[in-house]
């Protein structure tokens, strides 16, 4: 592997310096997608801010808060599962484009 891509891996794989910096063309290569010297240089800055901003959020103290799956809490908003009568069987066949012995016909859809 020659020197320029080790040290790209290394980068890009979990070294110390990789937590401040990785190397977009690196990560191009590994996703087989080819981008221009200036679409390097646009991503690599744009990524480096991101980078340096998930590094202050690492050093929040977050001893005090409590674990979550999601931001928000999650409640069941379907209605309650009770019985109660249905539609009309006649009123359902008469609305049907096509019915034959009491049934809603419908097209075939597998051979």
């Amino acid at each position: 592997m020659d020197e320029g891509k080790k040290g790209s891996q290394q980068k890009a794989t979990g070294s110390a310096e990789a937590s401040a910096h990785m190397d977009v063309s690196y990560i191009a290569h590994l996703a087989r997608i080819h981008i221009t010297e200036e679409e390097t240089r646009l991503f690599q800055g744009q990524l480096d801010q991101v980078l340096t901003y998930v590094e202050q959020l690492g050093e929040l103290d977050v001893s005090k808060v409590e674990p979550t799956a999601h931001a928000m809490a999650l409640v069941n908003v379907l209605r309650a599962d009770l019985p109660r009568t249905s539609l009309d069987h006649d009123a359902v066949i008469a609305n049907a484009p096509a019915a034959r012995d009491g049934q809603v016909l419908v097209p075939k859809i597998l051979e």
